[in-house]
């Protein structure tokens, strides 16, 4: 069974990083993929970023150039460097897996796995 664990969110002020990591566990093949969703209140969940085996990104454009996706694959842990947050960043992040991965997505139908998601909150 796939588990994904993340941690790193919590409180900043508008303009501050922060750093979410997410360890996974359990993938039954080597060719897994993993990304970054989000969900603020009253809207549907969003793809953020996605990185393949071989390390190719993905990112939704409202996050171009201010996030950065990344992976230890060997230790199946995934992270996301938030920079210049905005107040609309603030949402509940979370890590999202498929195993046995051949494409890149940014839509939430693609994944099997679910982490339990961590509060970023952005304060303006």
């Amino acid at each position: 069974q796939v588990q994904l664990v993340e941690s790193g969110g919590g409180s900043v002020q508008a303009g501050g990083s922060l750093r979410l990591s997410c360890a996974g566990s359990g993938y039954r093949s080597s060719t897994y993929c993993m990304a970054w969703f989000r969900q603020a209140p009253g809207k549907e969940r969003e793809g953020v970023a996605v990185i393949d085996r071989y390390g190719t990104t993905s990112y939704a454009d409202s996050v171009k150039g201010r996030f950065t996706i990344s992976q230890d694959y060997a230790k199946k842990t995934l992270y996301l460097q938030m920079n210049t947050l905005k107040a609309e960043d603030t949402a509940i992040y979370y890590c999202a897996a498929r195993d046995y991965c051949y494409a890149r997505s940014l839509s939430a139908s693609w994944y099997n796995y679910w982490g339990q998601g961590t509060q970023v909150t952005v304060s303006s």
